[in-house]
C-alpha cells in the first residue's frame, strides 16, 4: 500500500503553525528542499563517476522570522528547541542533528555574511535513515533559508558545495556531491545526470506520466557516520592508487584485472563495482533519452548485484524488497528495481508503470511485512523541484 504524502503547501502550513506555537511569532520566510532518490549510479559520486538521481516529492520545510538578536532559536518536530550563537565560529556540538545546521551557518560566516538572529521551526516528510538524503535536504533547506535572511542568492552549485562541506566537516560523513546537488538543482519532471568529475548537472527529461517511481523504505536504520561509508571510500582510493591513474573515469576493467593480485580480493571487488557502475549509469541515461527501456531492468539488477556482492552495502531486507519487485516483473508493471542510497539498510527504488503503482506497492508491502515482521513505508514519486523559498 502506498503512503499518502503531504503537499508542500501542507508542510509550509505545519511549519508556520509550529513556529507560532513554539516561539510565539509569525513567519516571514519559508524555505523548502527535497530529499532525493538515485535511480542508478551508487557509490561512484566520490569516484568521479556519473549518477542519475531525482529530487523526490518529499521535503524539509523551515519557517522562520528574525528576532533582533545574535541567536538562532530552532525547533523541530518531536525534538527540544536548540539555541545557536551566530556571532562566533560554530563548533561541533550536541544534539547530533544540530551539526548539520552549525556547518551551514559556518559556511555563510566563511563567506563573510552577518547572519541576523532568528527563530525557526523545521518539519519534514523525508523519512529519516532511509537512504533518501534527509540530511542533505535539511542542509540545503537551511542554506536557502539563510540566503533569504541575509538577502542573497548563491550560485546553485556553490550552495550545494557549501552544504556538502557542512556534512564533511560537522557531521563527519565524507559524502560525494550527488545528494546536495540533487536537492538544489532538482527540476520537475526531470532526472539529473551529474558528472561528478566536472560537477556539471544535465537535466534528463522524464516527462511520461505513465512512468513512476516507488520508493520502499525497509525501515532498517543505518548510520553512515559509523565508519562503513568511509571504509568503502578508502577502498576505492586505494584501488585507484594501485592502478596509478588520476581518475576512475580513465580506468578500464583491463586496468583493474592487471592489478588484481596486488589489490587483493576486497579492493578488486570495490574497483570492479566502480568501473561497471559508471558504465551501467551511462547506458541507463541513453535508455531515458531514447525511451527504449528494454534493458533498464537488466541494468538496475546488475547495479544491485554489484552493490550487494562487490561493494557489500546491501542487507537481507534490501535484497528481499528488490526480489519482491522482481517477482512482480514486467507483466505486473515493474521495469526494474535496486537498492538506493548509501546502503546498510534504507530504501529500494522501483521504476514502474504508474497505472500499476498501487497493486505493486500493496504486494511488496504485504509480502515484506509477512517475511520480516517489519512494516515498511512505500510511496510513489515523480521528479520534484529543488531548494527554494516558498
Amino acid at each position: 500500500m502506498l503512503e499518502s504524502n503531504k503537499t508542500l503547501s501542507d508542510l509550509a502550513s505545519d511549519a508556520r503553525s509550529n513556529l507560532k506555537s513554539t516561539f510565539g511569532v509569525d513567519s516571514t520566510l519559508v524555505a523548502a528542499a527535497p530529499g532525493r532518490v538515485n535511480l542508478i549510479g551508487e557509490h561512484i559520486d566520490y569516484c568521479d563517476g556519473f549518477v542519475l538521481p531525482l529530487a523526490i516529492e518529499r521535503y524539509v520545510v523551515i519557517a522562520a522570522r528574525p528576532n533582533d538578536s545574535s541567536t538562532a532559536r530552532i525547533g523541530s518536530t518531536g525534538l527540544d528547541p536548540i539555541e545557536l550563537d551566530l556571532s562566533d565560529r560554530q563548533e561541533i556540538g550536541t544534539p547530533k542533528w544540530s551539526n548539520y545546521l552549525r556547518g551551514v551557518i559556518q559556511g555563510f560566516l566563511d563567506l563573510n555574511y552577518a547572519i541576523p538572529g532568528f527563530d525557526a521551526f523545521i518539519v519534514s516528510s523525508v523519512p529519516l535513515g532511509a537512504g533518501l538524503s534527509s540530511s542533505a535536504a535539511l542542509e540545503c533547506c537551511f542554506a536557502t533559508l539563510l540566503e533569504g535572511l541575509v538577502d542573497t542568492v548563491l550560485p546553485t552549485a556553490d550552495k550545494a558545495l557549501l552544504a556538502q562541506k557542512a556534512e564533511h566537516d560537522y557531521a563527519r560523513v565524507p559524502c560525494g556531491i550527488m545528494d546536495q546537488f540533487t536537492s538544489t538543482f532538482g527540476v520537475k519532471d526531470h532526472l539529473i545526470l551529474i558528472d561528478c568529475r566536472s560537477g556539471e548537472p544535465e537535466m534528463v527529461p522524464f516527462p511520461d506520466p505513465s512512468l513512476s517511481i516507488i520508493v520502499a523504505n525497509t525501515d532498517v536504520s543505518h548510520d553512515l557516520s559509523d565508519g562503513g561509508y568511509g571504509e568503502r571510500r578508502k577502498d576505492t582510493e586505494d584501488g585507484l592508487g594501485l592502478i596509478a591513474k588520476e581518475s576512475w573515469r580513465d580506468v578500464t576493467m583491463n586496468d583493474v584485472y592487471a592489478k588484481r593480485d596486488e589489490m587483493g580480493d576486497r579492493i578488486f571487488r570495490r574497483s570492479r563495482h566502480v568501473v561497471t557502475e559508471i558504465a551501467r549509469t551511462m547506458e541507463a541515461v541513453e535508455a531515458f533519452k531514447t525511451g527504449d527501456f528494454s534493458n533498464i531492468g537488466t541494468l538496475m539488477a546488475g547495479s544491485h548485484r554489484s552493490l550487494r556482492d562487490d561493494f557489500e552495502v546491501s542487507c537481507d531486507e534490501l535484497d528481499l524488497m528488490v526480489g519482491l519487485a522482481k517477482e512482480i516483473g514486467f507483466e505486473g508493471g515493474v521495469l526494474g528495481a535496486r537498492m538506493t542510497g548509501g546502503g546498510f539498510g534504507g530504501s529500494t527504488v522501483t521504476l514502474c508503470r504508474t497505472a500499476n503503482t498501487d497493486a505493486i506497492a500493496t504486494q511488496m508491502h504485504e509480502r515484506y511485512q509477512e517475511e520480516t515482521g517489519i512494516k515498511p513505508l512505500l510511496f510513489a514519486t515523480r521528479p520534484g523541484i529543488g531548494a527554494h523559498l516558498i
